[in-house]
């Protein structure tokens, strides 16, 4: 399903953060019981699942979006000061049910966006049209995500400053992106923005609003933990992510996805197309 690193060795899910609290509680990683809670509010009861969600479940997989939308369920508790960077008109796009619920728990949920998409955003209590790098958060949240958006960043020295500046002390940054050096980020690097307009609009049924430039200067562990180690945040957990979804919109080809994920286990081989969360706290 996935791989998790902390500090101190790998855990296994549920294992609690270590040195991350929330209201006196120590926060959790998703576990199979909470993946499962959401996987059912996202998807409806086991009798009308659709071939997808089944087909995923058959294989004993979870797709990235599925696990970094259940570490949000249990990250944003009742009161949670978040700030959701580079959210655009969505919250959590592929899970609306899960979205609203969040939205109505959080105390102050911000959208934080240059970009004039934020306007169509129902989710969000306020929105600010500007960039983490020079917005000025003066402390005031106990959550900064960002949801693929690091793939993104021009500067992410300023990225990782205007995350520092807006979390409260013991906040949490949680950076959810493709892995740089996978083949569709590779492909990506190659690829002329019109080309890329069209490829995901047959892949995965995106809008032209919705496709962005890439610059892919925060997207491996390494890069992340030093550029959070400048401004004086430890990583607090890492998580690799398979994902299996280029072809999740064709049956046969998703099959094909998924038995060549099984092969590579069986194999002891990593799945090569893969997202990675990062979770970083302040001192």
């Amino acid at each position: 399903m996935h791989e998790l690193a902390t500090h101190a060795a790998t855990p296994n899910l549920g294992t609690p953060l270590p040195g991350i609290r929330d209201g006196g509680a120590l926060v959790r990683l998703p576990d199979e019981r909470a993946l499962q809670q959401v996987f059912r509010l996202k998807y409806g009861p086991e009798a009308t699942l659709g071939w997808g969600p089944r087909l995923r479940r058959s294989y004993g997989y979870d797709n990235p979006d599925d696990w970094y939308e259940t570490l949000l369920s249990l990250l944003v508790v009742n009161g949670t000061r978040w700030i959701d960077v580079g959210c655009g008109r969505e919250l959590c796009p592929s899970n609306k049910a899960l979205a609203k619920v969040l939205a109505a728990r959080a105390g102050k949920l911000t959208g934080l966006d240059p970009d004039p998409t934020l306007d169509e955003n129902p989710y969000v209590h306020d929105k600010v049209h500007a960039g983490i790098d020079t917005f000025d958060g003066k402390g005031a949240f106990d959550l900064v995500t960002l949801r693929m958006v690091a793939e993104h960043i021009d500067d992410p020295k300023a990225c990782v400053r205007g995350i520092e500046r807006a979390l409260a002390p013991g906040g949490i940054a949680v950076i959810y992106t493709v892995f740089g050096w996978s083949p569709m980020p590779i492909l990506t690097r190659l690829a002329p923005m019109e080309v890329r307009h069209v490829i995901k609009a047959w892949l995965w049924g995106t809008e032209k609003k919705d496709t962005f430039p890439t610059r892919f200067r925060m997207n491996t562990r390494s890069s992340l933990r030093r550029l959070f180690r400048g401004v004086g945040m430890k990583e607090a957990a890492f998580a690799r992510l398979d994902d299996c979804r280029t072809f999740a919109r064709f049956r046969v080809a998703s099959e094909l996805e998924l038995r060549l994920r099984a092969a590579c286990r069986m194999a002891g081989m990593p799945y090569p197309e893969h997202c990675i969360v990062g979770i970083y706290q302040k001192p």
